[in-house]
């Protein structure tokens, strides 16, 4: 069974339940994303699928992704990516759609895309580290300290914090909960914030340790002797 979905981040809004409890949410455009290459066990060592993002703008390619479309049926598209299969259920076939009505209101999920780059960095704020003093000519307000001994071992440990590009990697954030889903606009409504600025492309696959929801049960007022 397909567990995941490539989508486009829209931008954050809010979403009220009617007892007036308000959800900081994302937007995702989630699909529609066709198959374009069924990965089984016997060739490939693994179950899977890569899926196409259908989008409005026309895609540009090369010879061998060209004749690798042309083999799926496939017009071209700009964005691919590879989506695992979990066990049970019918695998998609090349050229199946898949839309956003494989997740259910209610449902988590985990999303997966690639952070904002913060450029080259200090490591008070790459680190968080405390800084010296600011005060009295100190000169020692953001700099990073000692890096190490110099008799021994005479070099700098493997691993040293310290200034570098910050950002800008793939980030997973798990377990978020799927608010509302527009299946006829492609739409996923999703409670919390998701990695990357607004429309960068992101993965929305069903959460891989899900958290149990807890109900609370109201307990009836204890009856009182008269």
């Amino acid at each position: 069974m397909l567990t995941g979905i490539i989508g486009r981040k829209v931008g954050m809004t809010q979403i009220f339940d009617p007892d007036g409890t308000v959800h900081p949410a994302t937007v995702i455009k989630a699909g529609p994303c066709v198959v374009i290459q069924a990965k089984n066990a016997q060739t490939d060592g693994y179950e899977a699928v890569q899926l196409a993002l259908v989008e409005e703008r026309p895609a540009k390619t090369g010879k061998p992704m060209a004749g690798h479309y042309k083999k799926a049926g496939v017009p071209p598209t700009r964005v691919r990516r590879e989506v695992r299969l979990s066990a049970g259920g019918d695998a998609p076939k090349v050229g199946d759609q898949v839309l956003a009505s494989i997740f259910a209101n209610g449902e988590r999920v985990d999303v997966v895309g690639t952070g904002r780059g913060k450029g080259f960095q200090g490591v008070v704020r790459r680190h968080h580290f405390a800084g010296g003093a600011a005060t009295h000519g100190s000169m020692f307000h953001r700099a990073p300290g000692s890096i190490g001994a110099s008799s021994f071992p005479s070099r700098v440990v493997k691993g040293m914090r310290a200034a570098g590009r910050m950002g800008g990697g793939r980030v997973t954030i798990r377990n978020l909960k799927v608010l509302r889903v527009d299946a006829d606009n492609h739409l996923l409504v999703v409670e919390g914030g998701i990695p990357g600025a607004p429309s960068g492309y992101v993965i929305v696959r069903k959460a891989v340790a899900a958290k149990r929801v807890k109900v609370t049960q109201v307990e009836k007022p204890k009856k009182g002797k008269k």
